[in-house]
């Protein structure tokens, strides 16, 4: 029989012994509702197997010339999004609930073509997804802006794994026309490369969703004198884990802020298909503590923040849009859930594993208000990723959003302190989040390594999985549990005085990370990746695991390891070259001199050692 996998896995799958040889020439029969997908299915058919089928909407083809049959029939598929693929001597037939049905079918079909070739056995498939919508957010504001190319390249790959929404989460990296002051260094998406993206997206079934913060994550523009009378504060605050220095959020009583962000949404909005819009107002940590302080002790802090939630909804609505919004305030208000417009969209967010995303849901499906979870992928603060918090998060997140009725499953990658990850130490996550958001039942049993290989890095020995897969779980050698960052990450980041400090550290702990680098890494001897940016991926993987070694051995020195400082601020200076290398490789310049200043202050720290 033949050895294939699909990705994500169908509902349902037959497989019998005979196979179906594709004929040098054939038509490709469709309605005008399956376009996009039989242009997919040409594309593909000549790149795997160097065959043009020609399409046709003539329903008096002879039966013998037609080699796929694309057409929607709700009745065969009726599930939203679903479809139906069978293959016979007669040839293959995909029918399909709607267009993005189609387009799914054509996505298994082109993967059993890239796996197998021109012979295919007979085999059914009835399948569908668990989640309405399934997106992945980018974040292009902590420091990567990513180039064009970037972008389609993830566009094509999250349309192949049956993604369909896409958002870049955006504090300054759009570049508007009237405040060329908060983006001319950031290198920002322009109105034209939105439109262009857009379209892109469109043609592969992805819903590219607008993305503006308009509350709390706002220094980039407080900082500048325009905008600094917008400021909550200007001055040091308090925050859960201790203390901030401001500027950071709008202040919500100041009219000017309302009349900023009303200003930007007609600027940024006309250049989306999308009727959603994020607008994300998460982690306003310093609300109450400045210009609102008065208004929050008289009607709480929570009533304050709702109220200025609703005014941006208001502006949302009247231009035509839903809006969604990260839920992390109002979940600590419980009594306010329920003022919450219903038809606005809470983004439920958490990280860690044992984010209680059960509890949330359960209460804001109890007040009627629809939600989407969101998990991440565990990327950030992390050099490596996460790989055992990852999968835990990513499947909670799934479990609980379809045990209470989430509208969608939202999958984030962030960029925190000078986003010092590399693109692929996402893959992993972004594979999971896509095989939960489709099937959560099959992704149970996954084999991860095995499918990151095979259908991210296009890498059918399993090494590529395998090597991304155990580099991101060395973190948990260091004997230290971090919230939503990993001790390596903050031992290149944080100063040597804090790192002493807080202590919890083992020479033989940074040791054993070292070797568990290494051992990970042995896979690289045997892998065999055929996509076209191989080479620099085994440039970033071995970046990363260079950062890992080195963050040991910067532990290793701190805990009293003789005589390493001049070798540590070469090694530093070499992956500071090649992380600028590696960077400009993907994308933009902006960004990059904010994302080297941590390397530059731990060079300085190497220099007065030694």
């Amino acid at each position: 029989m033949a050895n294939f996998q699909l990705f994500p896995t169908p509902k349902r799958i037959s497989v019998y012994e005979t196979i179906y040889q594709l004929p040098v020439t054939a038509l490709i029969l469709l309605d005008e509702h399956s376009m996009a997908a039989a242009q997919r299915f040409q594309q593909a058919l000549w790149q795997q197997v160097q065959l043009r089928w020609e399409r046709t909407l003539s329903a008096t083809i002879p039966p013998e010339l037609i080699g796929l049959r694309i057409l929607l029939a709700p009745d065969l598929a009726p599930q939203p999004q679903g479809y139906r693929l069978t293959v016979r001597q007669e040839g293959i037939t995909i029918w399909a609930h709607d267009s993005a049905g189609a387009f799914y079918g054509v996505a298994t079909l082109i993967q059993l073509i890239e796996q197998l070739g021109r012979d295919l056995p007979y085999l059914d498939v009835q399948d569908w997804p668990d989640f309405a919508a399934r997106g992945v957010m980018l974040d292009i504001s902590r420091d990567k802006v990513p180039t064009m190319e970037t972008l389609f390249a993830l566009v094509d790959r999250l349309a192949s794994w049956k993604i369909n929404q896409l958002q870049l989460y955006t504090e300054h990296t759009f570049a508007y026309r009237n405040h060329p002051i908060v983006w001319q260094k950031a290198s920002p998406m322009t109105g034209e490369e939105i439109l262009i993206l857009d379209a892109y997206c469109r043609e592969r079934m992805i819903e590219l969703v607008p993305n503006q913060n308009s509350f709390g994550h706002m220094q980039r523009w407080l900082k500048h004198a325009p905008y600094a009378h917008l400021a909550e504060t200007q001055d040091e605050f308090r925050v859960p884990w201790g203390k901030m220095q401001g500027p950071f959020s709008l202040a919500p009583v100041n009219p000017g802020s309302l009349e900023l962000i009303s200003g930007l949404y007609d600027e940024l909005l006309p250049h989306f298909s999308s009727r959603l819009f994020n607008v994300g107002c998460d982690e306003t940590f310093d609300l109450g503590q400045g210009q609102s302080q008065d208004a929050c002790a008289r009607r709480g802090v929570g009533r304050v923040y709702l109220e200025y939630l609703l005014k941006v909804y208001g502006e949302v609505v009247r231009r035509g849009f839903r809006m969604q919004f990260w839920g992390d305030i109002v979940t600590q208000y419980p009594d306010l859930v329920a003022a919450l417009p219903r038809d606005a969209i809470a983004l439920l967010w958490g990280y860690e594993a044992e984010h209680p995303f059960r509890e949330q849901a359960q209460q804001f499906a109890a007040a009627g208000v629809p939600f989407y979870v969101c998990p991440g992928t565990s990327s950030w603060c992390s050099l490596a990723g996460r790989t055992d918090n990852a999968l835990g998060n990513l499947r909670a997140a799934a479990l609980a959003g379809l045990e209470f009725g989430a509208l969608g499953y939202l999958n984030t990658d962030w960029g925190d302190y000078g986003h010092w990850q590399v693109l692929p130490v996402s893959f992993l996550g972004w594979v999971a989040g896509a095989a939960y958001a489709w099937n959560a039942a099959a992704a149970e049993s996954a084999n991860w390594p095995s499918l990151v290989s095979q259908f991210a890095f296009d890498d059918r020995s399993g090494s590529m999985g395998q090597v991304m897969y155990d580099l991101g779980n060395v973190y948990q050698l260091s004997g230290q549990a971090l919230h939503n960052s990993s001790a390596l990450f903050w031992l290149l980041r944080w100063p040597a005085e804090r790192i002493l400090e807080r202590g919890g550290l083992s020479k033989e702990a940074l040791v054993a990370c070292r070797a568990a680098v290494e051992r990970a890494c042995l896979p690289l001897l045997s892998e065999r990746m055929t996509r076209s940016d191989a080479e620099l991926i085994r440039r970033e993987v071995a970046l990363t695991a260079r950062m890992l070694s080195h963050a040991c051995r910067r532990g290793e020195m701190l805990l009293g390891a003789q005589n390493m400082q001049r070798e540590l601020r070469e090694d530093l200076r070499q992956i500071v070259e090649e992380y600028r290398t590696v960077w400009l490789l993907r994308n933009r310049p902006g960004g990059l001199a904010d994302s080297l200043a941590g390397f530059e202050e731990l060079l300085a720290e190497y220099q007065a050692l030694a």
